[in-house]
């Protein structure tokens, strides 16, 4: 499709490192729902020890293990924290799954007690209880705005909201957050934490659309998504929820 209407700029933070169970798809969904309405997706891939240039509507993230952690958090806090945060506080939108959303707390310590900073988007930390004490592992399904949210997580940590952090969801079926409280990832403007993998996006068209907007907001306001033949993605979602042992 010929573009006729806005561009998007996608930041993609460290995707050779933060690229656990598919998290890559989340940025093919939004460049596909990005061109099949007109809008120009123009995405910036920052693979370590890169500096971001320019500035961007919506930053992404995936998920890693602890040593990609390890090297995420050091490329976030020396070169890129500053652009990232200015870029959030002037409207942009961010989608951090997982790993990436560990470090966009304001901290996670590993099970060997390595302690890595964050950069505090959201008002909240991790902590791995240790490698004798079972991860959350498997199907979710959440209940977000009145709809839900499917995915697969696969994470030790156990994530721990502030008093001011609201969650991006609560927990119908899996572990979510920390296996407690019910809660599932989180939101701070227009920035959305999760543990949902999967991809994330493609089994939540609804999801996706959310973060275009937002990220749209700034530079193009009136611009309206055109309804996509979501036929398929519904599919896949419902079939997340059958897996999950849900209807």
């Amino acid at each position: 499709m010929k573009a006729s209407g806005p561009v998007l700029r996608i930041a993609y933070l460290y995707p050779d490192l933060m690229n656990l169970y598919a998290d890559r798809g989340n940025v093919t969904c939004l460049e596909r729902r990005c061109a099949w309405r007109g809008v120009t997706p123009m995405v910036q891939h920052l693979e370590w020890n890169d500096r971001l240039t320019g500035t961007a509507d919506l930053y992404v993230i995936g998920g890693g293990q602890d040593r990609q952690q390890q090297l995420a958090s050091q490329g976030l806090t020396t070169s890129n924290a500053d652009q990232i945060l200015s870029g959030l506080g002037d409207g942009a939108a961010m989608l951090a799954v997982c790993g990436g959303y560990q470090l966009m707390a304001h901290r996670y310590r590993a099970a060997d007690g390595a302690e890595l900073a964050g950069l505090g988007v959201f008002d909240a930390e991790t902590v791995h209880p240790g490698a004798d004490v079972p991860r959350c592992i498997g199907n979710v399904v959440c209940d977000w705005n009145g709809s839900r949210l499917v995915g697969f997580e696969n994470h030790g940590g156990r994530t721990f909201l502030g008093s001011s952090a609201m969650p991006l969801a609560r927990v119908l079926r899996g572990h979510g957050n920390n296996a407690e409280d019910g809660t599932e990832g989180a939101v701070a403007g227009n920035a959305i934490g999760t543990y949902l993998h999967g991809s994330v996006l493609p089994k939540n068209p609804h999801l996706a659309d959310q973060l275009i907007r937002m990220a749209l907001a700034r530079s193009a306001p009136d611009f309206e998504l055109a309804p996509l033949d979501d036929a398929a993605e519904w599919a896949a979602h419902q079939a997340a929820v059958r897996a999950a042992g849900l209807r």
